[in-house]
């Protein structure tokens, strides 16, 4: 089983440009079901086998297309996001980098009001393993399985899963949430799906500085999730005031700190690692605790 994607998921691709254009084959290729794209200008053409469409309304009344994902410019990325909704996509993923954060604190309200599900901005996307990848994540190092991931970093997801499947722990869904300092869905929202989705045993949740998301994910942890969660937090060396990578990693104040999260998530029972090659030993720790 999985979140949010899986074999019915249904794909329309925004923006067939360089990173579009590649993206969209590699998502094709591993098994997604990638119905339409979405190039204005570009209507009637098809793109390896994939219809291209000037609109999103189009694309999803020819093609039934239930979710988005952004490879559009980060000036119009927020309009593009907000079009795929209202045509019908239940889910966006939007991997574009630097949308202002006026635009998305915008468009979030709005897709919230709609009750449409966003990932990211500026996120690798997600992969239900053996179903259906939505991003940008390799394909190759993931296998299906009972751990659930969510991680503020891409590059860091890939080196855990990777770790993960060599020792023998496949993922159900594995997301890269985004570093933005707005971003739509959060840690709680998807440990909510995690908590009902009966192919997830486990979760590992990769948090990092800045905000204080991993702690509302901790509080949610110890009221109502009943299935073991593993963490590990980025940024132990990080000074206050400097943005570390992602544009909200940033230690702003005393709950945006490294000690702050790894305090809140360890009162709640959740063990944290303390180095990225400990994370494997608590997840079989974890499972093996449900044998």
């Amino acid at each position: 089983m999985s979140i949010l994607i899986g074999e019915n998921t249904r794909l329309m691709v925004q923006g067939l440009g360089r990173d579009g254009s590649f993206h969209a084959g590699r998502m094709l290729r591993y098994g997604t079901r990638v119905v339409a794209a979405v190039h204005p200008g570009r209507e009637g053409e098809t793109y390896d086998g994939i219809p291209v469409f000037n609109t999103c309304r189009k694309a999803v009344e020819k093609t039934g297309a239930n979710c988005s994902v952004i490879f559009v410019p980060a000036p119009f990325a927020a309009d593009a996001v907000l079009e795929g909704a209202h045509a019908g996509a239940d889910l966006v993923v939007a991997v574009t980098e630097g949308i202002p954060v006026l635009d998305m604190s915008r468009v979030v309200n709005e897709l919230d009001g709609m009750g449409v599900k966003l990932t990211g901005p500026n996120c690798p996307g997600l992969i239900s393993p053996g179903e259906c990848k939505v991003g940008i994540m390799p394909g190759g190092i993931f296998e299906p399985g009972p751990v659930g991931v969510i991680s503020r970093s891409g590059t860091l997801t890939y080196e855990i899963v990777k770790r993960l499947t060599a020792a023998g722990f496949g993922q159900s869904t594995a997301i890269g949430m985004g570093g933005d300092p707005v971003v739509g869905m959060k840690y709680r929202d998807y440990m909510e799906l995690f908590a009902e989705d009966p192919g997830t045993e486990l979760v590992v949740m990769v948090g990092e500085i800045g905000g204080t998301d991993e702690q509302d994910a901790a509080a949610f942890v110890a009221e109502t999730f009943h299935k073991p969660v593993v963490s590990y937090i980025v940024g132990r060396s990080a000074p206050p005031g400097k943005r570390m990578g992602h544009a909200g990693a940033i230690i702003s104040g005393v709950e945006s700190t490294v000690e702050a999260k790894v305090e809140a998530l360890s009162r709640s029972g959740i063990p944290v690692a303390e180095t990225i090659e400990e994370i494997v030993d608590l997840v079989a720790a974890g499972l093996g605790g449900l044998n």
